[in-house]
Order: C-alpha cells, then sequence, then structure tokens
C-alpha cells in the first residue's frame, strides 16, 4: 500500500536492463511509450503492482488509461519500454506462450462483454469448455461457485438483456474468475452504475483481493469506487504518471492536473 505521495521519478524502476522484477512484484511496466502515428499517447509509463495489491490508475477521458491496461495483456506492444507479468517479459511473447499467460488474467470489460445470445451459466460455460479439461461436474460446479461470489445465483438461466448493468458487471466479474486468474485487471468497472451498484461492484473487488489473493489493476474516473478499491492509486496524465499514493495523498496534490480532476468529478457526484 502507498502511504505517502510520490513523484514518478521516486517510483519508477531501473529500464536500462532486462532482469525480471523481484519474486514479490506480479506486474511490472518500464519506461513504456506508445504512439499511434503522431498521437504520443504513453510517454514513459512505469508501474510495479506487487501480488496481492489492488492498484487503481485514475485520469480523465483520452489520458491513455485503456491503451496502458492493454500493454498487460499483449493486445498492445510497447514502441519502446518492457512489460512484465509473472516474471516474463510480456513483450517479447507470442503465440502459445502469450495464450498460456493470458489464462492466469481475468479482464472485466467496460460492457462485460457478454454473449447476448447464451444465458449467463451458458456464457461461463463457454470459458470452461474452450480452457480447460474439466469434468462436466466439475464445471458446474467451478459456475456455481462464480455466481455465489457474486451474490447472482439466480440469473444462471437468464439472458444478458434481462439483467441490469449492474448484474451484468457482476456477472462479467464472475466468468473474469471462472478461470481463477492470479491478476484481474479491470477497464472502468464501474461505468454507468449507480452509486448503489457502484458500491457493491467495488467491495467484490475487495473481496477477491482478500478471500482469493488476486492482484489487480483498475482503469477508473470513478472516485467513490477507487476510495472502496484502491491500495495505490496513479494519475496519469498526457501520457504520463504525475502523481502516485493514497487516495487522500493526491487529493491534497498541489498539481493542478489533480485539482482540477477531483473539483470536476466531485462537482458532476463522479
Amino acid at each position: 500500500m502507498l502511504d505517502t505521495l510520490r513523484k514518478p521519478e521516486d517510483t519508477a524502476p531501473v529500464t536500462g536492463g532486462s532482469d525480471p522484477p523481484p519474486a514479490d512484484v506480479i506486474l511490472e511496466l518500464r519506461n513504456v511509450h506508445k504512439s499511434f502515428g503522431d498521437n504520443h499517447v504513453l510517454k514513459g509509463i512505469s508501474l510495479s503492482v506487487p501480488k496481492g495489491s489492488s492498484e487503481v490508475v485514475l485520469g480523465g477521458s483520452g489520458s491513455g488509461k485503456s491503451v496502458l491496461i492493454r500493454h498487460i495483456v499483449g493486445l498492445l506492444k510497447p514502441d519502446k519500454g518492457e512489460v512484465w507479468v509473472k516474471g516474463q517479459r510480456v513483450d517479447l511473447l507470442d503465440g502459445n506462450e502469450l495464450d498460456r499467460l493470458r489464462l492466469s488474467i481475468g479482464y472485466l470489460f467496460q460492457g462485460g462483454a457478454l454473449f447476448d445470445s447464451m444465458t449467463v451459466e451458458e456464457n461461463m460455460r463457454f470459458y470452461l469448455d474452450r480452457h480447460t479439461d474439466l469434468s462436466k461436474g466439475e464445471k458446474q460446479d467451478r459456475i456455481e461457485r462464480a455466481v455465489a461470489d457474486v451474490n447472482l445465483e439466480q440469473t444462471l438461466k437468464q439472458y444478458p438483456a434481462e439483467l441490469s448493468g449492474g448484474q451484468k458487471k457482476r456477472i462479467g466479474l464472475a466468468r473474469a474468475v471462472i478461470l481463477e486468474p492470479e491478476i484481474i485487471l479491470y477497464d472502468e468497472p464501474t461505468t454507468g452504475l449507480d452509486p448503489v451498484s457502484i458500491r457493491v461492484v467495488s467491495e467484490l473487488i475487495v473481496r477477491l483481493r482478500d478471500e482469493r489473493g488476486i492482484s489487480s489493476v483498475a482503469i477508473t474516473h470513478d472516485l467513490l469506487a477507487a476510495s472502496i478499491i484502491a491500495d495505490g492509486v496513479h494519475f496519469l496524465y498526457e501520457g504520463r504518471f504525475i502523481e502516485s499514493g493514497s487516495l487522500d495523498d493526491l487529493r491534497r496534490s498541489e498539481e493542478p492536473a489533480l485539482r482540477d480532476f477531483f473539483h470536476g468529478t466531485e462537482a458532476y457526484g463522479a
């Protein structure tokens, strides 16, 4: 957990070599740069996530949050820098090696990304059929445990169109844990939800950390979610982390971009 405000230069790891991170660090980005044409989105991002930690990346729309998180699972490759997950250089992996690593990483998409033509149960089973050799009974046990974790056992036979926005998020979270990952990445996990649902989803994320030891990175602009989820917070602005620390540390920051962000989001109840 980060207890004091830190500038990026205080936290950035050494980027010159390719030695893996320490054993207690499950995920690390080192001086990651990414451009799309003339648009330089990431300008030297460094982030270290200890095992069992829940880190939050805050930032406004268009700040590069989604681009950052996609590097962790190899959906994007950095133009410069290194991406380490579980001691492996993700940016150097391809094919079967990358696929194997991805199976240890859950991903909660903004919209839940459920298959509309499948029931909740079928959505869950699809991933187990595709990626495991579990017996039918073992798969059913895994499915029932996952939906129980999010308190939605009654939805197994329902289709996504029959679920509320908050329920879709929770079922998306259940599916993200169905393969028992060591890491979960959350892409705006509470977007579009009311405050009660935001709290429910955020507290589920904390439970997964505390009960299963799952490490996580959540990208969000939701301060209520961040206040519940975060062990450490990192503020992304114009392609760089300009502050890292606890949420209270960032609230007290004199950085103009941070002051504008907190004033704007709190003024509109975000």
